[in-house]
């Protein structure tokens, strides 16, 4: 398949970036300015999209999930990304090989590549900016999680924006993550997946999940870029 083009859609929270728990903290921030009270337990974000985890939280807190109170913490989480975006370097740290591998398919003239992820798409840029990656992917054929409640709405979404370079049949449409959803989310939508061992999940829970090709992380450039290519 080298003489393809490939649409490469990575997810950023465990397979791009790990933020070790940012997020938890952001939504205990959102949700008492968005509603004044306390945000009681933790928030299972694991490749979740915001529009399905902001919609449990409301209905855990009693909360009517009209599309108001949605926006409501919404914005207020959007909006506590961004107050304290210069914490979120000290704070994480960008996976082995990420960088490397972003900057080789930003550099293949046959890859266009962009972020498919769980995070609003405010969030999604303040972190790969503040890890000094947000230059290397093309913001124009990603898909967010604030677009749609189901994952591979958002391969779908993707895939017609990538439309204004060219069309991109299933097998050209690469989805490279580190969780069930990732695995879900490609196989509901028929297109290709590269799972990574870097999350919560162990090689065996991708593979049980549906993955076909599981690699342990990105530090290993030659294997990722064979993997990618696959048929």
């Amino acid at each position: 398949m080298t003489g393809a083009e490939l649409l490469v859609l990575w997810d950023v929270d465990n397979t791009l970036i790990s933020a070790r728990g940012f997020g938890g903290l952001m939504y205990s921030q959102a949700f008492h300015a968005a509603f004044g009270r306390e945000l009681t337990g933790p928030v299972d974000l694991g490749g979740r999209t915001e529009v399905d985890v902001i919609g449990e939280v409301l209905r855990q807190h009693d909360i009517e999930g009209t599309e108001e109170a949605a926006r409501l913490l919404s914005d207020a989480l959007a909006h506590s990304f961004e107050t304290r975006r210069a914490e979120l370097s000290g704070h994480g740290e960008v996976l082995p090989g990420a960088l490397q591998a972003l900057e080789h398919f930003a550099n293949d003239p046959r890859v266009h590549q962009g972020v498919l992820t769980a995070n609003l798409r405010s969030v999604a840029l303040i972190k790969l900016e503040e890890f000094g990656l947000a230059h290397l992917v093309d913001w124009d054929v990603s898909a967010f999680g604030d677009e749609h409640a189901d994952r591979a709405e958002l391969v779908t979404f993707a895939r017609e924006r990538a439309q204004r370079i060219r069309p991109f049949t299933s097998d050209q449409v690469v989805v490279i993550g580190d969780t069930p959803h990732d695995v879900h989310a490609a196989m509901k939508a028929g297109v290709r997946l590269v799972a990574v061992a870097t999350g919560r999940s162990s090689r065996q829970d991708l593979h049980r999940a549906g993955a076909q090709i599981v690699i342990d992380d990105l530090s290993d450039l030659e294997e990722l870029i064979r993997s990618v290519w696959a048929r």
